[in-house]
């Protein structure tokens, strides 16, 4: 027959396994992850601590076992807000807790009157409950899947409405016992939904740990390590989206690789560590003036490219040309140092139909014209295959 030490029992046994769980993720240092794990550590303890209520002191099984179980309930909400990037600590809500402990003090030893205990746990477990649903169900984020928000805050509004019903049933004195530990049918119910709303969490705060660990992964895949735009695999993807997509629509496309003049000198003079500075300042400098739908990748070395979705070749063209004068006018990538950096770059339009290799090559012939022709400028393929500078872009004398 279930009891309410079954239920703590297995209450425990679950957070134990959570517990272990969040241990192993320590090593990840997600925000968020340690508090979680003390919280689970401390109610474990306090949970041992209820099932002693028979036969160890007062202070110990009900005052600390409750304040030590509310404090892991606060640690919690903590670890969420720290989760999302929030601010952790309300001083507030250490007063709050402070006040419970009085209040529990109060009516343990003073006025003895488990109703009003309860009463008062459950409101300070209500709110901790409430701002974690709403914590964690604002933050869930745009391109990824929800599941782990939504298991979290199901599983706090279903800890929050078990603790407004015990509240109130405990407050008002619709239900009446004299130890936490009866077996009532309303106490094992309460204590079920209560209680097992924590290692709820537990295992949430799992599942939003993991999430946050793919979505490292997936920016380990598609970012580039040193200059955070698109790495190569990453941008062609979403360039071979973007020309199915023309291709569809008719739209146009416009396709540009992007090279900077003299890296390896850069590089020889000054050391790789300013070649990677300068690709740094580089790629900060591009990506701050490009447009929202266009995109900037990586494609290797000093090599980049940049795809300009419904754009005309006479815009994009324009559009490259002013990151040439914002790159001409922009500060030393290494302080102390006058270094001007310059890029050469070779444009196309997606011909519909066509792979995206076909459209790479015709700008990568542009681009080998525009080093031919001595850097520094914008190169266009022309209708009759043949590389032209750019408007815009200089010209070699005559």
């Amino acid at each position: 027959m279930l009891d309410p030490i079954s239920v703590i029992f297995v209450t425990i046994f679950s957070a134990i396994m959570s517990t272990a769980v969040l241990g192993s993720l320590l090593p990840t240092a997600i925000p968020g992850v340690r508090r979680w794990f003390n919280a689970s550590v401390m109610a474990i303890v306090a949970l041992a601590l209820f099932l002693l209520q028979n036969i160890g002191p007062r202070w110990l099984t009900i005052l600390v076992s409750n304040l030590l179980l509310a404090m892991a309930m606060l640690v919690i909400l903590q670890g969420c807000r720290q989760f999302v990037g929030m601010q952790p600590v309300r001083r507030a809500e250490y007063a709050g807790w402070a006040a419970l402990l009085a209040a529990m003090a109060y009516w343990t030893y003073v006025v003895p009157d488990i109703g009003t205990r309860i009463a008062l746990v459950s409101a300070f477990y209500t709110y901790a409950y409430v701002v974690v649903a709403v914590i964690v169900f604002m933050a869930r984020p745009l391109s990824r899947p929800h599941y782990a928000y939504w298991f979290v805050s199901i599983g706090a509004c279903l800890g929050a409405v078990g603790h407004v019903g015990r509240g109130l049933a405990y407050g008002v004195g619709w239900v009446r016992q004299t130890e936490l530990l009866q077996s009532t049918p309303a106490n094992i119910a309460f204590l079920a939904l209560g209680v097992l709303a924590l290692p709820w969490l537990s295992i949430g705060m799992v599942l939003l740990t993991h999430d946050r660990l793919a979505h490292r992964l997936e920016r380990l895949a598609n970012l580039d390590e040193l200059t955070g735009i698109l790495a190569r695999r990453a941008f062609l993807a979403q360039a071979d989206a973007a020309a199915r997509t023309a291709s569809r629509s008719g739209r146009p496309l416009v396709f540009a690789i992007v090279d900077i003049d003299h890296f390896k000198n850069i590089n020889d003079t000054y050391g790789h560590a300013a070649g990677d500075r300068v690709l740094a300042h580089f790629t900060g400098v591009v990506a701050s003036n490009l447009r929202a739908g266009d995109a900037f990748g990586r494609l290797g070395g000093e090599e980049f490219a940049i795809l300009c979705p419904d754009t005309s070749m006479r815009d994009a063209v324009k559009l490259l040309n002013r990151l040439r004068a914002r790159i001409a006018q922009a500060e030393s990538a290494l302080p102390g140092r006058k270094l001007k950096v310059t890029f050469s770059a070779g444009v196309d339009q997606y011909r519909p139909g066509e792979e995206l290799s076909s459209l790479m090559a015709r700008a990568d012939a542009a681009l080998y014209t525009a080093k031919a022709m001595g850097r520094d400028r914008v190169v266009t393929v022309a209708a009759d295959e043949d590389p032209v500078p750019a408007e815009g872009s200089p010209r070699l004398a005559e």
